[in-house]
């Protein structure tokens, strides 16, 4: 077995139904998450290179793909499937990876946000600096909000003035993470400083 994770290309518009099924399946069977979009929303991802597929040969094992909303401001990385016989050897996390990776590289200031149920996305995204966020710090556009109304759980965030959901969501902001590794490396250099005064005043 050899599973390669790379942006998708028009090689790969011979699984477009088969990708669509499985976000299809994997959202009735949690009971929650977007449903089905068209073959042509996929196939337009898969040929503009905003997606990320897994392949093992031939065969399709996972896929993700990125999405920009108020005007290049917000990125979302959505659909993201792994194929059940495929779970539990480290696809998806590859696959949030690159993802990410592509976003960061085609959106440089745009703020890559999130929202999920899944306890594994959540740590996924942690390891990558996203933090935990309300709704209101999301985008507004009501475009994106609008592809919510295909989840089983609309009415929850209808009642509730779009404020919150059954899902978390979550952001990652290069400019508060910038700054954040900016103030980490000070410090550190502070410290480098302050020990180094220290061995050669007792010429340790």
């Amino acid at each position: 077995m050899k599973i390669d994770v790379m942006v998708a290309n028009e090689n790969h518009l011979c699984f477009v139904t088969q990708i669509n099924d499985a976000i299809d399946e994997a959202a009735k069977q949690r009971g929650t998450g977007i449903a089905r979009r068209t073959d042509e929303y996929i196939a337009d991802k898969i040929t503009s290179g905003k997606a990320i597929i897994a392949v093992n040969r031939n065969e399709f094992v996972g896929f993700c793909y990125i999405e920009s909303w108020g005007h290049d401001e917000f990125v979302a990385n959505s659909g993201l499937i792994v194929r059940p016989q495929y779970r539990g050897m480290g696809v998806a996390k590859r696959i949030k990876q690159a993802a990410f990776d592509l976003s960061r590289k085609r959106f440089p200031n745009a703020k890559l946000f999130g929202l999920t149920t899944g306890e594994a996305v959540m740590r996924i995204n942690t390891a990558l600096g996203y933090e935990p966020v309300t709704f209101a710090k999301l985008t507004d556009d009501e475009a994106f909000w609008a592809g919510c109304q295909s989840c089983v759980n609309y009415d929850v965030l209808q009642r509730t003035n779009m404020t919150k959901c059954l899902c978390t969501g979550m952001i990652y902001d290069p400019e508060k993470v910038a700054k954040r590794k900016a103030q980490e490396e000070a410090a550190k250099a502070e410290a480098a400083k302050k020990k180094s005064f220290w061995s050669r005043l007792f010429g340790k």
